[in-house]
């Protein structure tokens, strides 16, 4: 249903289309009414008593799907810091109709006063936010020793269902879950994948959504900081949905990309399920993206079409690697630096002349400094070439 009118303070909607509402309700045995816009703990409380079903809104749906996908600690301890967040926001209205009577899917509080059921839920905050700050800890330590091992890191980006896991699985060839129903992904998986010699780290993110709520993106800023601190991000965009539908998840995916302070990082947008569509469609839709979306690449994730294209994309765009020389002492000490030279870059040759090693190897620049500190310690000698 839809109604066009100011807010109703009561209601959100009118009070005729309440009644409506409720014979639609009667009519079909609906079990739950959801609102698209949000709505006052109230107005649910007045719409459930005159329909006799529960009534929920957009922030509410989303909460239930994320609770039925979350399989991580982290997800779920995400999603309770939501869930008490909303429920902080509305705690005195809450309280006062708990009071009243209960009703349909509303949780009644019993005796609970005011106060003490704020400074409840307030307590089960800090100890979430304390529980998320451990893992967030963790998060970073594996963040550092990842950096350490000198690999250029890309994140999956994209709107959810755009198959972003799918695209994952064909990088990696390996099997992250996949699903057609929204929120497959609720936390992040990394690999390392190798192209032309190439090493990478690549991520799979949380599918962004439009008007995703402030408090979901704050709760879910753990999961997303892997877009920031990333090299490449690499957009995933599903090309057999309508024109107009692919603009605008398009530019929510983009306006996301910005609000989490990532816009900075170069992309590659990728158009993704294009064995669903023809040629033309392929081509007409590749023709409107154009200026909009950017680095466009046609792929499908399922059959592995264009994915050679699409890492070649991707080489192009992170190809700021140097290469340099270097001789070290071969000795039993140096040994174990020369096999995390072989892990860490792409080693080009490796040549013994008496007493000493001389490698040719490309690594990104940072890394390249940072081998460059370690064969000065060995009294060796670094050359860029």
């Amino acid at each position: 249903m839809e109604q066009t009118r100011e807010g109703d303070s009561r209601y959100q909607i009118g009070a005729g289309k309440v009644k409506e509402l409720a014979e639609l309700v009667k009519e079909t045995g609906a079990q739950k009414v959801i609102f698209d816009n949000p709505l006052k703990p109230v107005q649910s409380y007045n719409l459930a008593k005159a329909t006799g079903v529960e009534v929920t809104d957009r922030f509410q749906l989303i909460l239930e799907i994320f609770t039925r996908r979350a399989t991580t600690t982290e997800a779920q301890l995400q999603i309770q810091l939501a869930r008490l967040g909303y429920e902080l926001a509305h705690a005195k209205e809450r309280v006062r109709l708990a009071k009243k009577e209960e009703q349909p899917g509303f949780m009644g509080l019993g005796a609970y006063e005011v106060d003490v059921y704020y400074e409840a839920v307030k307590k089960q905050v800090h100890t979430v936010r304390k529980k998320l700050k451990k893992i967030r800890e963790k998060r970073l330590l594996h963040r550092e020793r990842r950096a350490e091992l000198g690999f250029s890191s890309i994140s999956l980006a994209g709107y959810t269902n755009a198959g972003k896991s799918s695209l994952f699985n064909a990088l990696t060839e390996e099997e992250v879950p996949v699903d057609t129903t929204l929120f497959t992904t609720l936390s992040t998986t990394t690999r390392l994948v190798e192209f032309s010699k190439k090493k990478f780290l690549l991520t799979d993110t949380v599918g962004f959504i439009d008007r995703l709520p402030l408090t979901l993106i704050e709760a879910f800023h753990s999961t997303l900081e892997e877009t920031i601190y990333s090299d490449l991000i690499l957009l995933v965009v599903d090309a057999s949905e309508p024109t107009h539908t692919i603009h605008k998840k398009l530019a929510v995916c983009l306006e996301t990309i910005e609000r989490i302070g990532a816009s900075g990082i170069p992309t590659i947008t990728a158009l993704n399920k294009i064995d669903l569509i023809s040629e033309t469609e392929t081509y007409q839709k590749l023709e409107s993206l154009k200026g909009t979306a950017p680095n466009l690449v046609p792929i499908s994730a399922l059959h592995k079409t264009n994915i050679d294209l699409l890492k070649n994309e991707i080489l192009k765009m992170l190809k700021n690697y140097v290469q340099a020389s270097i001789t070290i002492p071969s000795t039993n000490e140096t040994m174990p630096f020369i096999s995390w030279l072989f892990k860490s870059t792409d080693v080009k040759t490796i040549k013994y002349t008496g007493n000493s090693a001389n490698i040719v190897f490309e690594a990104v620049p940072w890394f390249a400094e940072k081998v460059k500190k370690r064969v000065e310690e060995f009294n060796g000698k670094f050359e860029k070439i």
